[in-house]
């Protein structure tokens, strides 16, 4: 059954941190992989899962960086991954799988925003590798422990995906860069992932979900210049936040750990979620708040699963001929 995109009525809200979703929810005993869980929303939404009684595994690029980092939060381990390089989520994934655990939660929370023009693999634009392609491959790789653990899969969007829809004719951006396009198509990419894996993994009792998790100052501005923010009205000359709506990193790790955790999303999947709810379908005209339908479309979702297979060489679903 296809869970509608519009609001629950959760209780919770915009100022609602990842503390208080959790609130009387006991992860004793499960198993979360969360990417990117070292720094900004991700540190904080490990923080959380350990102090429910979660083990969280941190999958991260900088090594070193994530240990320092999650010095003194009981429950973390951290492993080493790079998203860009499909040969680093294999070999992590192997080291995974022979752990011989299942994983109750994943939380595809690591990405890059508005970065300069940049191509890795084979000449791959980063924000759609790093965001989307590379987390399309651990999730297929992890499989076996994901179906095992019938594990809740929530993939961090954005409200960037109004700046683009998947550009069909031109993914790669080979035909004129732009940062915020680039990020938007990437977000999209998320929410759509959410809606196809929700299709092709409920049977396994897998269910997945995507969300925005609001405005938060955090180091995925690095590659913005200062000025940039500041014409944009979000910080001052000085570095200080402007923005009432933002958010702090407790209060944007809410929504996923909602998304993760929530029993209020059991026998759900498939939908984009924010401010601790499911979020209400936007029109094309409005920036406030809600998501797109070109991110939450189903033939869209299939169309860019089949894609990511191809470029990948990853697909957990894949028929035998």
């Amino acid at each position: 059954m296809t869970t509608p995109q519009h609001r629950i009525g959760s209780g919770f809200g915009a100022r609602s941190t990842a503390e208080d979703v959790l609130h009387g929810i006991d992860l004793t005993g499960k198993l979360a992989v969360v990417t990117g869980g070292y720094s900004g929303l991700g540190l904080e939404t490990t923080r959380a899962l350990t102090r429910a009684g979660a083990r969280v595994v941190v999958p991260a690029r900088r090594r070193a960086t994530a240990r320092e980092a999650l010095d003194g939060v009981t429950g973390a381990e951290v492993d080493e991954l790079d998203l860009a390089d499909l040969d680093s989520v294999r070999a992590f994934a192997e080291r995974f799988l022979a752990s011989g655990r299942a994983i109750d939660i994943v939380i595809n929370n690591a990405g890059v925003m508005a970065c300069p023009e940049t191509r890795v693999g084979p000449g791959w634009e980063a924000q759609f590798a790093t965001n989307h392609l590379g987390h399309f491959a651990l999730v297929n790789r992890l499989w076996p422990a994901i179906a095992s653990g019938g594990a809740r899969v929530v993939s961090v969007s954005s409200a960037g995906h109004r700046n683009s829809g998947i550009r069909w004719d031109d993914v790669q951006f080979e035909r004129g860069y732009d940062k915020w396009a680039a990020y938007g198509q990437a977000k999209t990419a998320n929410a759509l992932f959410a809606v196809h894996l929700d299709a092709l993994g409920r049977e396994a009792g897998v269910r997945a979900f995507s969300l925005h998790p609001g405005g938060i100052l955090t180091p995925l501005q690095r590659h913005l210049p200062q000025e940039e923010m500041v014409a944009a009205g979000w910080i001052d000359e000085d570095g200080k936040p402007l923005n009432p709506s933002f958010k702090s990193p407790e209060q944007g790790a809410a929504t996923q750990v909602w998304a993760a955790t929530s029993p209020e999303l059991d026998g759900a999947g498939g939908v984009y979620c924010e401010d601790c709810d499911i979020a209400e379908p936007a029109g094309d005209g409005e920036f406030t708040g809600g998501v797109r339908a070109y991110a939450t479309d189903p033939g869209q979702a299939a169309r860019l699963w089949d894609l990511s297979a191809a470029l990948t060489g990853v697909d957990a679903f894949a028929t035998s001929p």
